[in-house]
């Protein structure tokens, strides 16, 4: 449920990252012509409603954001099952709906229908869940030949849609009192105005390790409980001193508390180290002031010294409350960065919005010396202050791509290689990886790096925090998973190798402990007669399975017995499971990879329950072709007793 609900916290971010651009757009036209709306002149009309594009539909954003980052390969017909997901609700369950389908008077139906618009953010979340969910289930069926044209992915936004209208019906009855109960809630939080505030910003810090605030975000910020304060800002409805409340207090703390923490942070590093953090600090502060991005600089603390941080929280929890006692106010479409605070300053209803700026000076003072207090009170290693050798740590290189390929050689290196990592994934600031194992995982050598921090989620999950540009480290990283050379590491450094296109030579994994065999010896003439292809079969001892080759997963059958993977030199593979286990559906298989997916060689890819496939009467050969011969110039296969995961041969494309 954990990495569920961080998932979600990702795929959140896609349709948040498009506000920035209302933000422009509307500043821009409220800047232009702040008393008229836009009445006044035209630039300022067309650039005020073409903000509202966005913000008018968020609930859209959601449902297509959700339902593309949640599917298993990202791709775009799950998106549009996210749009056909949310479009039936908005179609059945509107006020002049239901009215229809009571045979009553549209005045006299609930008021709570009147959300259920393209405004309404839960059911945009609703939406791109089940999107996703039936992404995943169904992309990959097979239907009878005289429907075969609704096969796969055409079947996605069918069976999306007869969901949705199930939920739809029910949600008739349910959203008027969960509507109710969130109105309940938000009003509750209104009631203790400043308090509220103040405990806002402070569970806001609190569950940003979890990737659970963007939960609780969606209560205050939209028009999820009725408080929508980012959207009823940027329309500039509501009660001038009040709408905003939610947003104000983040500035102080964002754009002058943080950096000055940093500051504090540099000063307490020791002096062989205080190099590295300063570019550290430097750089985290900086996104931190001017873009409201606060992570960098959050996660090189949050684990390390994680008093430091709820002290953070704390002081985030009292900016919050004195800006709102005091009735300041200003609002943001992305975070509390100095872009967003300016394009604020002319929206009419912003409330003394310079007071802020005198808040967060005060507060970059009391961040700067509670940090340090804090820090040398209770010795926290923060950045640069951590146990070591007494030499500074080496740079990586910071010119151009290579500094983003030899960063990501050397966290390659330090994840421990395509022995133990698994699968590479991002959001905005952060790797997110799987590995076999987070205990295998060097973090001195990632630190090294000069990444902001480090999260261990659980034994097969691990964070690398990098900041901004981590999509160009991401894709490095991608890139050398797949199979490109990785360069050796030393005691001090890791030696980071010029990268050379991949070859056209493959080593060939053991794919299971087991004894190899030709593939002549198989018991399936449709194997043995080489009838599909050239390989090889192994007879495991043990379940886990790993991937022979490095490459993309192609296809995997919905039986899961089998998959396909093809290199990045064009050689297909296909890995077989068993003999005659299609008619098991499924059962004996674990799979860890998805279509679309790359894989190391090596990495494991499935776990199979021997004992089940012999119990069926099946064998449990685990069969490797490569089925494009034409494609293949040399095949060698040492048989054999092997160890799973270990080098049995090679394979050369043309």
């Amino acid at each position: 449920m954990k990495a569920y609900m961080q998932r979600m916290g990702r795929s959140l971010m896609l349709p948040v990252a498009t506000l920035p651009v209302a933000a422009l757009f509307m500043g821009i036209g409220y800047w232009i012509d702040p008393s008229g709306w836009g009445g006044n002149n035209l630039l300022a009309a067309f650039l005020i409603k073409a903000g509202g594009t966005i913000l008018d539909n968020l609930g859209i954003l959601f449902a297509v954001g959700l339902a593309l980052g949640m599917s298993k390969d990202k791709d775009g017909s799950s998106a549009l099952a996210g749009l056909i997901a949310f479009l039936t609700p908005m179609t059945l369950v509107n006020s002049g709906a239901v009215a229809m389908f009571r045979k009553v008077d549209i005045e006299q139906v609930n008021v709570a229908f009147d959300a259920i618009n393209n405004k309404n953010v839960f059911v945009g979340i609703l939406a791109g869940l089940v999107a996703a969910a039936m992404y995943n289930r169904f992309s990959g069926v097979k239907l009878p030949m005289a429907l075969s044209f609704f096969s796969g992915k055409r079947a996605v936004p069918i069976v999306t849609a007869a969901v949705m209208a199930v939920l739809s019906a029910l949600l008739i009855f349910v959203w008027p009192p969960v509507y109710t109960g969130l109105v309940t809630f938000g009003e509750f939080i209104s009631s203790l105005g400043p308090v509220g505030a103040g405990l806002y910003g402070f569970f806001n810090r609190l569950l940003i390790p979890t990737g659970l605030h963007h939960a609780l975000n969606n209560v205050f910020w939209f028009n999820l409980a009725g408080i929508d304060d980012i959207g009823k800002f940027w329309a500039s409805e509501g009660v001038k001193g009040v709408t905003g409340m939610y947003q104000a207090g983040f500035f102080p703390v964002m754009m002058f508390g943080l950096p000055a923490g940093a500051l504090a942070m540099y000063q307490c590093a020791r002096p062989e180290k205080k190099k590295v953090t300063a570019s550290l600090m430097l750089a985290a502060g900086f996104a931190a002031f001017f873009t409201g991005v606060t992570e960098p600089l959050e996660f090189s603390f949050m684990f390390v010294a994680w008093p430091l941080y709820v002290v953070h929280a704390v002081l985030t929890g009292i900016s919050m409350f004195i800006a709102a006692s005091f009735h300041w106010t200003a609002g943001f479409n992305f975070s509390a960065g100095l872009v967003d605070y300016l394009l604020s300053l002319r929206v009419p209803i912003a409330n003394q919005p310079l007071m802020l700026i005198v808040l967060g000076l005060i507060m970059a003072v009391v961040y700067y010396f509670t940090f340090l207090f804090v820090i040398k009170k209770f010795n926290l290693m923060t950045p640069g202050r951590e146990e070591g050798t007494g030499e500074e740590t080496e740079d990586v290189a910071t010119s151009g791509d290579n500094k983003y390929a030899a960063m990501a050689e050397r966290i390659f290196v330090g994840l421990g290689g395509a022995d133990n990592l698994t699968s590479v994934d991002n959001c905005t600031t952060r790797l997110r990886l799987q590995v076999k194992d987070t205990g295998a995982v060097d973090q001195a050598k990632i630190k090294a790096t000069g990444v902001p921090g480090i999260s261990v989620i659980d034994k097969t999950n691990i964070q690398v925090i990098v900041g901004t540009e981590v999509q160009f480290v991401a894709d490095e990283l991608s890139r050398i998973h797949s199979g490109a050379p990785v360069a050796a590491a030393t005691d001090k450094a890791v030696a980071v190798e010029e990268v050379v296109e991949v070859s056209s030579v493959n080593d060939v994994y053991a794919v299971a402990n087991g004894q190899v065999v030709p593939i002549e010896q198989v018991s399936d003439e449709v194997f043995s007669q080489k009838m599909m292809g050239d390989g090889f079969a192994v007879l495991p001892t043990t379940g886990e399975i790993f991937a022979p080759v490095a490459g993309t997963i192609m296809n995997i059958f919905p039986t899961k017995h089998a998959m396909g993977i093809q290199t990045a030199s064009g050689v297909e593979v296909l890995l077989h499971m068993g003999i005659d286990t299609v008619s098991l559906k499924g059962e004996p298989f674990e799979l860890y990879v998805s279509e679309g997916q790359k894989v190391a060689r090596g990495q494991l890819i499935a776990k199979v329950d021997l004992e089940a496939i012999l119990a069926a009467d099946r064998k449990t050969d685990m069969i490797v072709v490569f089925t494009n011969p034409d494609n293949i110039s040399s095949l060698t296969i040492e048989a054999g007793e092997n160890t799973a995961n270990t080098v049995i041969g090679t394979v050369e494309a043309k």
